[in-house]
């Protein structure tokens, strides 16, 4: 961990900023993190959060769904449970054949802070899908999908690195890569850990980027 830098309510005090002026009308206005900040062309922020996923106060958090869009364990069982039969209604009407690996789609967030949830299928690495391509569309797609919705602010949580068993220092990297490469803007970026020790790895890999890419603005 950087010295300095303490875990607050949940979040972590520490953002990766990019060059973009802040919107002046958000779609949603979430609790910032202050502290530490780099900086990078194209996301404004982005902040390492050790925390629930289901509690992330942004306009849209991600979901580690499966193919099948109806719900499941980790990740995906934690968001349904949260956000209430709603988001199942509506991953029933908008995906009744699932949703394909790599792909990213939308859906109400029913009772959960954030406005939307944005469904993705990461590769499942213990299964054999090692495509690290299909791991970063992921973040690409739901980038994507975001700014499509006009969201300013989005959570994610460490794609493919829970039970489908992407390791997790590539799972970091295949995040950070994406998401500084992405050519949608958007003010904040949120990368949600459940346990500490992947918090920290994930503040680590941000501190170790390469200085063209993301810039220590204190």
């Amino acid at each position: 961990m950087l010295p300095g830098v303490r875990v607050t309510g949940g979040l972590l005090p520490a953002r990766y900023v990019g060059g973009a002026a802040l919107s002046s009308a958000p779609a949603h206005t979430p609790l910032a993190a202050s502290g530490p900040r780099w900086q990078t062309g194209r996301v404004n922020t982005i902040t390492p959060v050790l925390g629930d996923i289901t509690r992330q106060d942004v306009d849209a958090i991600v979901n580690a769904a499966n193919n099948a869009m109806r719900g499941g364990g980790g990740v995906d069982g934690a968001i349904h449970r949260a956000g209430g039969p709603a988001i199942l209604r509506d991953c029933i009407a908008r995906f009744p054949h699932g949703l394909a690996t790599g792909d990213a789609g939308w859906t109400t967030a029913g009772e959960l802070p954030a406005r939307w949830v944005i469904h993705t299928v990461g590769p499942n690495y213990a299964a054999g899908q090692r495509d690290r391509g299909m791991l970063l569309s992921c973040y690409r797609r739901s980038l994507e999908v975001a700014a499509e919705l006009g969201a300013r602010s989005i959570a994610f949580p460490l794609i493919s690195a829970g039970v489908y068993g992407w390791p997790r220092e590539d799972a970091i990297s295949a995040a950070i890569e994406a998401i500084t490469g992405a050519p949608t803007h958007l003010d904040e970026v949120r990368l949600v850990a459940f346990s500490r020790d992947t918090h920290d790895a994930v503040l680590q890999k941000l501190s170790e980027w390469p200085p063209e890419v993301l810039t220590y603005d204190g």
